[in-house]
This record gives structure tokens, C-alpha cells and sequence, in this order.
């Protein structure tokens, strides 16, 4: 009887062992369905420049103000406060097929045109051909159907934003050929935080 015991007892430890694994796999699931910043990347210029705290893809305005009808712009990264802010995060699984999503103001990247020195704005996704970028993998981010334009970020010195300690630093953004003279101005790369 006590091997019968010995033998039920050691069931009912492995049982609880397994559920008690497929509950904390269950609340990790959960966590990351629930996570805002679940899936977000910002989108950073490889070489720092001149902002230590680095270069970031940004709508212009402040996080959740943003407005997205002034375009796109290069800030300092706001990871340093230990997120990614809501104007500076994009969608990762998006950029790997081709899109640059917001899901924060629920837009896309969008080019002007398909021109040297186009802006780049903010716009509705649509998978139309002025929203199809891909980031290559030596960091440039081109059109699609224009491989010889990249995501450039000014050359200029920066100017001085509207916040920070120290201040956050801009620069404008625009498409220019491809060149590896500005391969600083034009290799970007992606990070959770």
C-alpha cells in the first residue's frame, strides 16, 4: 500500500508541475498581448551625430499631441526615459513586409513623391507605392520601386528642440540618391528600447 501511495503522490507532484508551467506560459502570453509596447521599435540613425542620446524617426509635436499633418522629422530618441514614445513607435512586424506603421496615430510613412529631396510624410496606410519602404540590410531605407533613394537625415547642424535636459536636438528628413559619402546621414537601424 505505500508504494501505492509513494507512486500516487509523485503523479500528483508531476501534474502540478506541468500545469503549474503552462499557467506561467498563459501569463507571459497575456502580458505580452496586453503590453502597449508590445511589437514597438523605434526607428534610430546608426551614427549619433552630434546627440549622444542618438537620432530617431519622430512625428513633429510632443508624443501623444504629435500631428501627424507636419510630417516626419529626426529627434532625439526618447528610449533614454526607458520607453519608446508613442511618436517615435513603429510596428516591427510592419517593417518587415515592406510598411512603416505608427500604430499610435495608426499612419504610414509616406514619400511625396519619387524624387531626390521628397518629404516624407504621414498618411492612412494604403500600400500604396509611396508607403512601401524597406529597411535593406545595410541599414538604408529606400522605396521599393526607387532603390537608389534613401532615408536621409540633414546634413545641417541640428537645432535645438522644445524640451530635454539637455535639450533634445531635430533634424529634417527627406529622400536623397543613395551615396556612400552619406552613408552616416542614411544608416538606420531598429531597437525595443
Amino acid at each position: 500500500m505505500t508504494i501505492i501511495n509513494k507512486s500516487y503522490i509523485s503523479s500528483l507532484i508531476y501534474v502540478f508541475l506541468i500545469l503549474s508551467s503552462c499557467n506561467d506560459k498563459i501569463s507571459q502570453e497575456d502580458e505580452t498581448i496586453y503590453n502597449p509596447q508590445a511589437g514597438l521599435v523605434e526607428i534610430y540613425l546608426v551614427d549619433s551625430l552630434d546627440e549622444p542620446r542618438g537620432f530617431c524617426l519622430d512625428i513633429k509635436g510632443y508624443k501623444e499631441s504629435a500631428d501627424i499633418k507636419k510630417g516626419l522629422q529626426a529627434h532625439t530618441c526618447y528610449s533614454y526615459q526607458g520607453n519608446i514614445a508613442i511618436d517615435q513607435g513603429f510596428s516591427f512586424d510592419r517593417i518587415n513586409i515592406g510598411e512603416f506603421y505608427m500604430p499610435g496615430f495608426d499612419v504610414c510613412l509616406e514619400a511625396e513623391n519619387m524624387n531626390p529631396s521628397s518629404s516624407i510624410k504621414l498618411e492612412s496606410c494604403l500600400k500604396s507605392d509611396l508607403q512601401k519602404f524597406i529597411l535593406g540590410i545595410n541599414g538604408n531605407i529606400f522605396l521599393e520601386n526607387s532603390k537608389n533613394l534613401c532615408l536621409t537625415i540633414s546634413s545641417e547642424n541640428s537645432r535645438a528642440g522644445g524640451g530635454g535636459s539637455p535639450v533634445h536636438l531635430i533634424r529634417d528628413l527627406s529622400l536623397k540618391n543613395c551615396d556612400l559619402n552619406l552613408t552616416k546621414f542614411q544608416t538606420w537601424a531598429t531597437r525595443l528600447k
